[in-house]
């Protein structure tokens, strides 16, 4: 194994096996219990925040958002540190801090300070998730990202589907124990697992390959040949330093085609729960807080296989835009007729359709990035189109949360999400670059170095 070549491709398909077998199922645990803390507002709130808190959909949003303001204050830095300093350190660091924080959430007095724990947890947060996908660039080869990150962010609909239903339980059975209302009970109890899990980390995770005692010393030669070359390769084809990963128009709009499908996971991630409450109303249901969550849960669970197959088949065929584009369309277009249909159940088919094409798109779009950005500028690039991605993180559940308050329906809200999904799938297609137009810029870039 003296070559990337030498591995035949039955040990390099056993290498990788390996790899995913140690490092995927808990990186997706973290993710599972990150994504939870972030969103389970979004339960807390139609089952009692807002009527204790005295909270209006308008400063719900903003209670919901304001995380990810401070989200993007800390995350490019964090991203350089945890490259730095190394995974295993830096992300058991993360999730002290955001315990501690998600927990404290609990005690909640007030508006104001439910604004303040929400904005420090999205400080606290900073560089979890861009840190995880610049992790996985240290040990899969670029033609087995995509299925990798779609492994990890399955936690996201897994996340939203089975915490659906435990939010939902610890709700209703956990209202009156230590005197806590249900809603501050699942803040306490759900805010723990991330400090547990920090101590887990520390000693659990490797930072790369080359420290792998789990792997044989010919595995480890090998998959650190096969990342190097890797590296370098892109290095030599592109070329990017620092400052121009993090001022290069390419960046900024992926962090726009970002920003558009993260907005429609945030829309629904802290306002479904909210709507699907509103088919009281709107269709005459009569819906218990456990059924609201098994109900919020479906979207998920099929959004879950969706985006596993859909990159799957991207990493088959090599191609990434209209993996991208396709499904956001398909989604952008749904979303908004959702309450404009006859009954509930034509609604959560087309909101489901929309929480598939979210879902599948997610984990191929990270693969784009990682075609042209390695080492310190992957750390910087990757980072700030998340920031700046997740600053839809703020703007849907604010803009969503205002609309509602000044028309008295969801259904402008959802048109907007719509909107905004159709034009970041327009803006990844337009982002294609002629092979002509990739060597000038390879060119440029290193004339630049």
């Amino acid at each position: 194994m003296n070559s990337v070549e030498a591995a035949p491709a039955g040990a390099q398909n056993r290498i990788l096996r390996k790899v995913a077998v140690r490092l995927m199922p808990f990186l997706i645990l973290l993710y599972f219990v990150n994504y939870l803390d972030r969103v389970n507002i979004g339960f807390a709130g139609p089952n009692g925040m807002n009527d204790e808190l005295g909270l209006t959909a308008t400063a719900f949003g903003f209670a919901s958002g304001i995380f990810f303001i401070g989200y993007l204050v800390l995350e490019v830095p964090s991203n350089l540190a945890l490259h730095r300093f190394g995974a295993r350190k830096w992300l058991a660091r993360i999730m002290i801090t955001w315990g501690v924080v998600a927990t404290v959430m609990a005690f909640v007095p007030s508006p104001t300070a439910l604004i303040v724990l929400r904005f420090l947890l999205g400080v606290a947060e900073a560089g979890f998730f861009p840190g995880i996908i610049l992790y996985l660039t240290y040990w899969f080869p670029a033609v087995q990202r995509a299925k990798a990150v779609a492994l990890f962010m399955t936690a996201v609909p897994v996340s939203s589907a089975i915490g659906a239903t435990v939010s939902s339980a610890l709700i209703s059975t956990g209202h009156g124990i230590f005197g806590l209302s249900g809603w501050r009970f699942m803040f306490l109890v759900e805010g723990i697992p991330a400090m547990l899990l920090a101590v887990v980390t520390w000693f659990y995770l490797t930072d790369r390959p080359s420290q792998a005692k789990w792997l044989s010393p010919q595995e480890r030669a090998w998959l650190t040949e096969q990342l190097e070359a890797e590296r370098a390769q892109t290095e030599t084809a592109h070329g990017w330093p620092l400052r121009k990963a993090l001022t290069h128009p390419r960046i900024l709009a992926l962090a726009f085609v970002y920003f558009g499908i993260a907005y429609g996971l945030y829309a629904l991630g802290f306002f479904l729960p909210t709507i699907i409450k509103g088919f009281e109303q709107q269709y005459g249901t009569d819906l218990s807080t456990m059924e609201t969550g098994l109900i919020t849960a479906v979207p998920y669970v099929i959004g879950a296989v969706a985006m596993v197959l859909w990159a799957a088949h991207g990493d088959r065929t090599r191609e990434r835009v209209w993996h991208v584009a396709l499904p956001m369309l398909l989604g952008g277009i749904c979303i908004p007729i959702a309450l404009y249909l006859g009954n509930p159940v034509s609604a959560m088919v087309a909101v489901t359709i929309c929480a598939v094409g979210v879902c599948a798109a997610l984990p191929t779009f990270w693969a784009l990035p990682s075609n042209f950005l390695a080492g310190t500028a992957a750390a910087g690039g990757i980072a700030l189109i998340n920031s700046l991605g997740n600053i839809s993180g703020f703007a849907a559940p604010y803009i969503t949360g205002a609309l509602k308050d000044a028309t008295g329906s969801q259904k402008t809200g959802l048109w907007v999400v719509g909107i905004v999904m159709v034009a970041a799938a327009i803006t990844v297609v337009a982002l294609r670059a002629a092979p002509r137009a990739e060597q000038q810029e390879s060119t440029d870039a290193r004339s630049e170095s």
